[in-house]
């Protein structure tokens, strides 16, 4: 008589994380509930507010000065930004849980999850890296030689630059909207659940593959905001980085079920 085998004793792999239907309203409710938070904690706002302004300066400095440095930094400053936006979303945990926020606590809000936020930040820069390549083959092929980026921006960007215009746009759409799609949801939910970081991009990716439209209104919103709080010598990215970094922290919660 046969025996029965013995139950496996491999762990079983868990089930992918529940997404919640999005409405067209939503991405607005974020963006209020991100003002709420900034201004229940709005000293601790201000100082991630001011690094985003610095980043900024920092970048344009570099373009007056070293303008050959300006692409690889820009993509440096990308892949900090969202480092920086942990601590805004630590703020937003603990004010959801009923706590006080503490600015140190936002500081060291990564040190929970070093190993997965590690392996999400390479896979950034990574992609960062294969942007940054994209962009210079299409100067390559676009003009004779590199040119020279410190004469007028508004030169470069003649009508008669138009086919450069064009294959810049494409390339930097293409990469901008993979950055998004696997990152929009990710870091909030490395940071909140103890899952990993491959399981976070994937289920950011299922949302905006499942949920399209919301999605990119909230990218047309995330966008938008930004290019105006540029404006003013980076001014506005005082209060505008810090709301739409809390923001951010309740799409997460509105899109994910717990």
């Amino acid at each position: 008589m046969d025996t029965p085998a013995p139950p496996s004793t491999e762990p079983s792999s868990p089930a992918a994380p529940q997404l919640k239907p999005l409405r067209f309203g939503d991405p607005l409710r974020w963006l209020a509930l991100g003002w709420r938070d900034f201004m229940r904690a709005p000293v601790i706002g201000l100082f991630y507010g001011a690094c985003f302004m610095v980043m900024g300066w920092a970048l344009l400095k570099v373009y007056e000065s070293a303008p050959a440095y300006t692409l690889a930094l820009s993509a440096g400053f990308l892949l900090m930004g969202p480092f920086l936006c942990l601590g805004l979303y630590r703020v937003s945990q603990r004010l959801e849980a009923g706590q006080k926020p503490d600015f140190g606590d936002s500081l060291l809000a990564w040190d929970t999850r070093t190993g997965q936020l590690a392996i999400f930040g390479f896979v950034l820069l990574v992609l960062e890296m294969l942007w940054g390549r994209a962009t210079l083959v299409v100067f390559a092929v676009s003009f004779d030689g590199m040119p020279d980026f410190k004469g007028s921006l508004r030169a470069l960007l003649d009508p008669e630059n138009l086919s450069f215009i064009v294959a810049w746009a494409a390339v930097g759409a293409v990469f901008a909207s993979l950055i998004y799609a696997v990152s929009v949801i990710s870091m909030p939910m490395i940071l909140h659940r103890q899952t990993d970081a491959i399981t976070a991009g994937l289920t950011s990716l299922r949302l905006v593959l499942t949920q399209t439209g919301v999605m990119l209104w909230w990218a047309a919103l995330l966008a938008g905001l930004v290019f105006v709080a540029l404006l003013p010598w980076f001014a506005g990215l005082l209060v505008v980085g810090p709301v739409l970094g809390h923001a951010s922290w309740h799409a997460y919660r509105a899109a994910v079920a717990d």
